[in-house]
Order: structure tokens, then C-alpha cells, then sequence
């Protein structure tokens, strides 16, 4: 993990004091003075802020957040729209949102303190799910690509306009389920297993159908249920317990490539 990065969530220091603090001299790794930000934390090395040694966090807390429309997934904008950091409580400030969710859509982010687990969930094939409503209907075509999924060298339509991503492989669905097919709007209930930069919305595009209405609803174990839009949860007894079988299962995955 990135030097600024390791102070940052082990400290009360925002990634921005880290910068300074190790700019100005004040941080050690294993007692020799560091000025790189990037410099990569390895595992058994000692930090020192301020001649103090930092003590890598050993629990974590994973929190539920109902994004509503119209909140970026990040910690600034330089438009200076809001982001999901202005409606959060502050003692959240420092979680680090596990995937994104894009401006106008809605529903279930998980945050968390820890980037073990962020990394973990969001490297994982853990199925995503999603409400979506489209202008216009479901055609065969757009079922078959559902089923078997998609290559574009043209995936432009759905994107932001200041994506650098052009061409994508869109992977099959991991499900899909087609609530109601009309001329004028269609609903689908859609399970994705990655988290591509606007996955759905360019899916659609291309079919020229637009995205009217994009919530996502699970992330594996854990479902948005009634969680009010703008309001927070922990994760319940029930979903850490799951959560620690998962991180598990992938210690053991790792154990077993090396």
C-alpha cells in the first residue's frame, strides 16, 4: 500500500496531511526518513509519524449507503457538484467506497475502513445487482447479448463524455429477469459479476436504448432492503460473519498461487 495511503487510514491524518508530513521529513519507514508519497508499505515494515509508530488497524467496519441520484463517488468534483462525502456522516470521511456508482444512478455502496476488503470485494466475482429501466423494449438481440455477451470497439454511446474507454467486452449476465417488456419503457433485474465504467448504461446504448432509471439493489450477501435513500447501515452479525468466510476464501486462493 501507498505510503500517504497507509497514514491515511491507520491515523486520524487525511491523505493530504500525509502528503505534507511526509514531504516535510516528519515520516520514517524502519527508522530512514521517506519523502515519496508513493512509496510502497510493504508488510512487516515500520512506520513512524512524528518519531511515533503507527499501528497497522486489525478490526474493520463495512457500511451500507443508499446513494441517491445525483452524488459523485468521489471526495471532490472540480465542478463542484456533491459528492457522497457531503452527505455522509464525517466519522465516514476516511471509508473508501467499494466500486462506484455514477452520478445519476442510485442505490447500494458499500464503504469500508479497510483496503484489504475494498480490494477483496471489488476484485471479486461477487454477483452485483441492479433495477433497470429502459426507454423503449427488450428485443431478442439484446437477450442473446445478455446471454452470451458483447465486443465493442465502439463503446462510446452510454459513456461519460470524458471517458478515455472506447472499445469494451462486455461478459455474459450472471442473470437477468425481464419484469415487464413494452414499447414504451421496459424493467429488467440485472446480476453483473464485474464493475466496468458504466457497464449498463453503454450495454443498453448500444442497443439505442437509454437507461432511464439504474439502482443497484445487492452486492453479494448483502441487499439495500428497506434502507431509507441518503441513510447508512452497518453490516448486520449475520452479513460480517459472511464477509469473513469470503475473506477466507480468498486468503486461501492467494495462499494457494504462491
Amino acid at each position: 500500500m501507498r505510503l500517504n495511503k497507509y497514514i491515511s487510514h491507520n491515523t486520524t491524518y487525511s491523505r493530504r496531511e500525509a502528503d505534507k508530513l511526509i514531504q516535510d521529513g516528519l515520516v520514517k519507514v524502519n527508522r530512514q526518513i521517506v519523502k515519496e508519497p508513493y512509496y510502497d508499505v510493504q508488510e512487516g515494515d515500520k512506520v513512524f509519524v512524528k518519531g511515533k509508530l503507527i499501528k497497522p488497524k486489525v478490526d474493520y467496519t463495512v457500511i451500507v449507503y443508499n446513494k441517491p441520484k445525483g452524488e459523485l463517488v468521489t471526495k471532490k468534483d472540480d465542478r463542484g457538484r456533491k459528492t457522497i462525502y457531503d452527505s455522509l456522516p464525517k466519522k465516514f470521511f476516511h471509508f473508501i467506497p467499494i466500486g462506484r456508482l455514477d452520478f445519476a444512478s442510485e442505490g447500494l455502496l458499500l464503504l469500508t475502513d479497510s483496503p484489504k476488503i475494498a480490494g477483496a470485494l471489488m476484485e471479486s466475482d461477487i454477483p452485483r445487482v441492479y433495477n433497470v429501466k429502459i426507454k423503449g423494449e427488450v428485443t431478442p438481440k439484446m437477450e442473446e447479448a445478455m446471454r452470451e455477451g458483447l465486443e465493442l470497439e465502439d463503446a462510446t454511446a452510454g459513456a461519460h463524455e470524458k471517458s478515455s474507454i472506447t472499445s469494451m467486452r462486455f461478459a455474459p449476465f450472471f442473470a437477468y429477469r425481464i419484469d415487464k417488456n413494452a414499447p414504451t419503457f421496459s424493467k429488467l433485474k440485472v446480476a453483473l459479476i464485474e464493475g466496468k465504467n458504466r457497464e449498463i448504461r453503454r450495454f443498453f446504448a448500444h442497443f439505442g436504448k437509454d437507461v432511464v432509471d439504474l439502482k443497484r439493489v445487492e452486492y453479494g450477501w448483502i441487499k439495500l432492503n428497506a434502507l431509507p435513500t441518503g441513510k447508512t447501515r452497518y453490516l448486520s452479525k449475520k452479513e460480517y460473519e459472511k464477509l469473513r468466510e469470503f475473506l477466507k476464501e480468498v486468503d486461501e486462493k492467494n495462499r494457494d498461487k504462491h
